[in-house]
């Protein structure tokens, strides 16, 4: 099996604005020492490792960790992709053959639009050429502006991070406006989605209920083979565990075939990072 969301950081390094005291549980240094027991016990193979700052400093941290990490199958990084030598940059890091994707937090970003400006045009031309995968980090405002993106640039892969972060628990009825987002970027065959960060998004308090439908949802319109399963830990921590997100992601896919449930907890990653 493959987790195909986590993180490392180390606090020490100066670069991280997030996490910070306001997420004590989280708010110290996470390495692969820390994750390899949980891992093995959840019989999880591969990882992959994912940037948690905006820094291209960052993801060079992350691209050493992988090299001496047998776990940790590929790395999601970061670069300004608007700046005027991102593609460089991103030429750079791609000499590194443990990058597979770039990742540029757009749920910070106070413009919901921003990456469809001109000037990220270049380096979301180049990662489409060379294969390299854009994941989202969005909210449900972003929805059309990532479809507008995915008809633009058919041949970039882009995955949506934690289902897009719905606002979910108390057993709520999905919104409509993640509903129909949603629908829209099932119908794109470049787009997918992580099964991932739902608990996060509800907190300590979160049941199965909470999460039946929109998992249901995701599952129904993008279908298995573009579906992937993530822990997104150390950031799960704040609403459970390892072991907890990972039996309630096997609860919430009983009812796939076991060839499909292959596909959530393995094959989808594989395939859209070119994982080996």
């Amino acid at each position: 099996m493959i987790d195909a969301h986590q993180h490392f950081w180390q606090l020490g390094r100066g670069d991280y604005a997030w996490p910070n005291a306001d997420v004590e549980p989280i708010f110290r240094d996470f390495g692969p020492s820390d994750l390899a027991p949980l891992i093995e016990a959840a019989g999880i193979d591969q990882t992959v490792l994912v940037q948690a700052t905006p820094t291209v400093a960052e993801t060079e941290f992350l691209l050493q960790i992988a090299a001496r990490t047998p776990f940790v199958a590929g790395v999601v990084g970061w670069v300004e992709l608007t700046a005027p030598d991102a593609v460089a940059t991103i030429e750079r890091l791609q000499a590194d053959p443990a990058l597979k994707g770039l990742r540029p937090m757009l749920q910070g970003i106070e413009d919901t639009d921003w990456i469809l400006q001109p000037a990220a045009e270049p380096a979301l031309r180049h990662m489409a050429a060379t294969g390299l995968c854009f994941d989202a980090l969005v909210q449900p405002r972003h929805l059309e502006a990532i479809a507008r993106l995915a008809s633009h640039h058919p041949d970039l892969r882009i995955v949506i991070d934690h289902m897009a972060k719905p606002r979910i628990g108390g057993e709520q009825a999905p919104e409509a406006v993640w509903l129909s987002g949603m629908d829209a970027l099932a119908a794109l065959p470049n787009v997918w989605c992580k099964l991932s960060g739902m608990v996060t998004e509800i907190g300590p308090d979160w049941t199965m209920a909470d999460l039946t439908a929109h998992a249901a949802h995701v599952l129904d319109r993008f279908g298995a083979g573009r579906v992937m399963w993530g822990s997104d830990w150390p950031v799960v921590n704040l609403a459970g565990n390892y072991a907890g997100w990972h039996q309630a992601a096997m609860d919430l896919t009983a009812g796939l075939s076991s060839e499909d449930r292959e596909q959530v907890f393995e094959g989808t990653a594989r395939a859209f990072y070119g994982l080996t």
